[in-house]
């Protein structure tokens, strides 16, 4: 099996594009990008299809910016469908208008129109992405975002030598809107993707994939800086590169201490950047992505495959493939996230809120609706503290701005309704699931401890939170019911990950703390995107501060109509 791959197109695109933004002038703070969304033929698994892309990419292209910088993207809606571009990961400071996600801080861009995404990279510098914010189109609709440090300002870790995208992501052999529509009308979740796959490409294990396959070129003895983004829709992904460790420098854009591993984990929304060294005997080794699932759930268990390979190796060589760790593999998946722990060191401390002034108890789970026409007659649902979310028909940060009533309430519950065992015997109960838009209103500067906790409603599962507009420190995690009186004894307040995403454990607890310094409206969902379309989802109502630089922005002229 000859394998030629891509590895020159590959690399040298993200090298010229790396070359470019590094030659800019110090001063050169404003960084102009054409996003036109255009649906182009794709063919991937031996099959042709009309997908919606970004300048005719998939994946899409990076944004490359300097810690410090201003970003303007003009996006121009081409395709069928309406559109918004979420930033993932960009804290958007008094500036939700740029944050993207559809009906929550403004409405889609409508075919034929156009936005523009203007916003500061203000405190972040590392590895984060973009991607579409409506329906389900980041199936194809994303691209990554690399943050560089500012000028004079090092990598708290070895300088790589070269540095390298990998992006992973899910294939449906079908149109993904057909897809969900179908599910959607049956009360069923929709048809699982056919293939997962590295910067577009599932890989030689494929059928009709040997042209479809990521490679890399690397020479013995450099070391390279991979920047890996989990852009899948629906699972969390390991992934390795055969005989190769690596070392874990950086996670959403936030220095880590650094630690060796032979595989990481990385869930939907999640950003990882590691070091590996071509230390090896040169010849061909499989980069692969597989799912983690540890609940009794069908997943999409194909491997994607790619190649790292040794300069002056001829493709005939068969690359050896990885050890992986078990689909179900819950033990490394909780040591693993054990071992992320910030850097906090004096130029990126961890200013871990001590002190709470706000404490939040949220229970995930799922349920079932009437549904005459389903198959079941009934259709599933997902809630946190038994409210499942229903979407506005206007965006809730102009409902905000704009003192617009009857758009949202500000009543979300602080704790459930009804406690109960929750992680105990499977309930197929809902108890009483509402549906609302109930936003949690929380004060300027305030600082929140929210514990997300699990239930086997229906079933536990492990949930990827996402919270837009923050990051926050992850003090605490466990298997179980959260207990509010020993729990916390053993919270991490020294140096805790810091992060945008986190994975809640299947049948456990999560605990995050951040500050509330940035006034919006700012959504939280989970980020695989069957249970955000299930109601899985909630936003924060942030107030404005009392001083000057405290308050939301004005919007911009050209916010979409709705």
């Amino acid at each position: 099996m000859a394998i030629n791959g891509d590895f020159v197109s590959k690399t040298t695109l993200f090298l010229v594009g790396l070359i470019a933004f590094i030659s800019f002038p110090a001063e050169a703070a404003v960084r102009k990008y054409q996003f036109d969304i255009q649906v182009k033929n794709v063919s991937r698994l031996c099959h042709a299809k009309p997908i919606v892309t970004v300048n005719g990419r998939f994946p899409g292209p990076t944004i490359y910016a300097r810690e410090g910088d201003r970003v303007i993207v003009n996006v121009t809606n081409h395709a069928k469908y309406n559109m918004s571009i979420h930033w993932h990961g960009l804290k958007q400071y008094r500036n939700g208008w740029a944050d993207g996600p559809a009906y929550i801080t403004q409405c889609p861009i409508k075919t034929g129109n156009s936005y523009v995404y203007d916003f500061n990279v203000t405190g972040q510098r590392g590895t984060l992405w973009w991607h579409a914010h409506i329906l389900w189109l980041r199936a194809t609709v994303y691209g990554a975002i690399v943050i560089m440090p500012k000028q004079g300002m090092p990598y708290p870790f070895p300088k790589p030598n070269m540095e390298q995208l990998v992006v992973l992501g899910e294939w449906w052999h079908k149109d993904v809107e057909e897809i969900v529509k179908q599910g959607n009308n049956m009360g069923l979740p929709p048809n699982m993707s056919d293939a997962h796959t590295i910067n577009g490409k599932p890989g030689p294990l494929f059928p009709c994939s040997e042209k479809h396959t990521f490679a890399m070129e690397v020479e013995s003895g450099k070391t390279y800086l991979l920047r890996i983004i989990n852009a899948a829709l629906n699972d969390e992904l390991f992934f390795a590169i055969a005989s190769h460790n690596m070392t874990v420098v950086e996670v959403d854009a936030v220095y880590t201490k650094p630690f060796v591993t032979q595989a990481i984990l990385i869930a939907p929304g999640q950003t990882t950047n590691v070091l590996i060294q071509a230390n090896q005997s040169p010849g061909r080794y499989f980069m692969a992505a597989r799912p983690f699932m540890d609940a009794p759930i069908p997943v999409d268990n194909k491997t994607a495959t790619g190649i790292f390979q040794y300069n002056g190796i001829p493709n005939t060589v068969l690359p050896t493939l990885p050890q992986l760790p078990a689909s179900n593999d819950t033990d490394f998946a909780l040591s693993y996230n054990k071992k992320l722990k910030s850097l906090n060191s004096a130029n990126f401390p961890a200013n871990v809120p001590l002190k709470v002034d706000r404490k939040l108890f949220y229970t995930v789970g799922f349920g079932k609706d009437s549904c005459p026409t389903c198959v079941n007659g009934t259709r599933i649902l997902a809630s946190l503290n038994n409210i499942s979310f229903v979407m506005p028909k206007i965006g809730l940060l102009q409902a905000h701005y704009f003192n617009i009533s009857g758009v949202f309430r500000t009543d979300f519950p602080d704790k459930p309704p009804k406690p109960f065992n929750y992680t105990g015997a499977p309930l197929t109960a809902n108890l009483g699931t509402a549906h609302g838009t109930r936003l949690s209103k929380i004060a300027f500067n305030s600082t929140v401890e929210l514990v997300l906790q699990d239930t086997n409603l229906l079933t536990v599962e492990s949930h990827p939170f996402h919270l837009h507009g923050y990051n926050f420190f992850v003090v605490g995690t466990g298997i179980g019911n959260f207990d509010p009186v020993k729990d916390p004894a053993k919270y991490n307040l020294v140096d805790p990950v810091e992060r945008n995403t986190v994975g809640v454990p299947t049948g456990g607890w999560t605990a995050i703390r951040f500050r509330a310094d940035n006034p919006g409206v700012w959504f939280m969902h989970c980020h695989l995107e069957l249970h955000t379309g299930w109601g899985l989802k909630m936003a924060f109502e942030v107030e404005d501060g009392k001083g000057a630089d405290q308050s939301i922005l004005p919007p911009p002229k050209d916010l979409p109509p709705c």
